[in-house]
Order: C-alpha cells, then sequence, then structure tokens
C-alpha cells in the first residue's frame, strides 16, 4: 500500500506528507507519486506531551478490531472476551471505537467480564466533529498499561510500543464487511509484520518495527514544519 486509502486521488501541485520511508518507496513505485517523509502526528505529541513519572503500570488496554461509519466488523465478541481471559493476566481495559461504545449493547457485553471499558471519542467525518483531544487521551491511557493489545495490527498498537507498553496480537481476528481486497486483509498484515503477532513479542524488535513505521527518526523541527506546510511564521516572542 502507498499509504493513502481506494478513494483518494492526487491533483497536481499537492504536497503528499507521509509517516514513513517505506510508505514514500512503496507509494513512488505504485503510482508514481513521491512524498515527503515527516514522521506520524503521534511522534509530536510525544515530544509536546512528556512521560510523568509513575509509580507502577499495570494491565492491559485491548482494542478491539472495529469498523467505521461505512463499515462493520463480523466476529464473535464472547470468544473474544474469553480470549483475553486465559491470555492477560491482572485489570484489563477495553477501548472501543466510538461506533461501538455508543452500542450499550456492546459496552455492556464487556462490561459484564469484568473489563473495564472505555472510548478515546469522536474521530470526526469529513474534517468535521474531530475530538482534538483523542490522540492525548490515548497517550494517557497507554502510559498507565503494561501492555497494549488487539486482534488486528493497528496504530494503537505501535503507539503503545512507543511508549514502553508490551505489545500482543492474537485471537480472532475477525472480518470487516465489504473490505476492499487491494488493502490485503489481516494475511497481508501478518506476512508483512510477523513479529508483532502473538501473546508474547519481542520487545527490542517490536521498537526497531514502530520507530521505522512511525517515522520517528524523520520528525521536523518547528520551522521547518512552518515552511513545509506554509504556515506564517510565529510572531516574536511567542
Amino acid at each position: 500500500m502507498n499509504g493513502f486509502g481506494t478513494r483518494h486521488s492526487f491533483e497536481p501541485g499537492w504536497s503528499r506528507f507521509l509517516w514513513s520511508e517505506r510508505v514514500r518507496r512503496r507509494g513512488l513505485s505504485l503510482d508514481g507519486h513521491d512524498g515527503r517523509v515527516i514522521g506520524a502526528p503521534w511522534n509530536y505529541l510525544l515530544e509536546l506531551e512528556p512521560e510523568q513519572p509513575l509509580s507502577k503500570r499495570e494491565g492491559v488496554i485491548w482494542y478491539p478490531f472495529h469498523g467505521w461509519e461505512q463499515q462493520r466488523v463480523i466476529g464473535d465478541h464472547k470468544g473474544l472476551i474469553e480470549e483475553i481471559r486465559d491470555v492477560e493476566t491482572g485489570p484489563v481495559t477495553v477501548c472501543l471505537y466510538w461506533l461501538e461504545y455508543k452500542d450499550s449493547g456492546m459496552r455492556e457485553l464487556y462490561e459484564s467480564a469484568g473489563f473495564r471499558v472505555i472510548s478515546h471519542g469522536f474521530r470526526g467525518n469529513n474534517y468535521r466533529y474531530t475530538d482534538t483531544n483523542f490522540l492525548k487521551r490515548q497517550l494517557a491511557e497507554l502510559r498507565t498499561h503494561r501492555r497494549v493489545a488487539s486482534n488486528r495490527l493497528s496504530t494503537a498498537i505501535l503507539y503503545g510500543i512507543s511508549v514502553g507498553c508490551e505489545p500482543a496480537v492474537y485471537g480472532d481476528p475477525m472480518v470487516l464487511d465489504d473490505a476492499h481486497p487491494v488493502f490485503g486483509g489481516v494475511g497481508r498484515l501478518r506476512r508483512q509484520w510477523p513479529e508483532l503477532h502473538g501473546e508474547r513479542v519481542d520487545p527490542g524488535r517490536a521498537r526497531e518495527i514502530a520507530r521505522e513505521e512511525l517515522g520517528t527518526d524523520y520528525r521536523a523541527e518547528p520551522a521547518e514544519l512552518r515552511e513545509l506546510f506554509r504556515w506564517p511564521a510565529a510572531e516574536e516572542g511567542r
């Protein structure tokens, strides 16, 4: 994949800003469009929100694979709950996508299992109603947990690795309704990142992968960002 969805088209003269060098190379080979690697927004948040000392991290924050407004996930959540119980020790926090969290039946299913259930907030749609504190909430939660896990490899796993969580990807990966074949499904994820799948993952290798995929080494300086995005210069004294 070139880092963009199937519905995106490109107009001459517009820049393409990317998370990682791997995605830049893939895009150049697939569609001839180059881009500028500046790393994930997550990297800039970590710079702005340095970690405060904590007495102890405990438990796991678990992200069930979710759909979105136009595609739902088909899967056995009761079976997934049993898998989580079999693998995890200590408290379990389940973070649901806002659609699943809004569904009281889905929320109660995980709550009845004794899990703490949260949502990081509304992601927005068509550039409207985005909860600007979404990533801040996610960061705060990840920093209180010892592990981060999901039944599908996702950015949440990479974010967790970047702040010191032990990663895991296991359980029924479920099925996204009417998934576009170009994305390759869970098969591509397992082929491309086999080291991140399993109940226990090598932490050193996981950190290497997260650093590469999040483009940590490509984080731009403020002056560079202003030039790239054509932002006005910062006012003197601010």
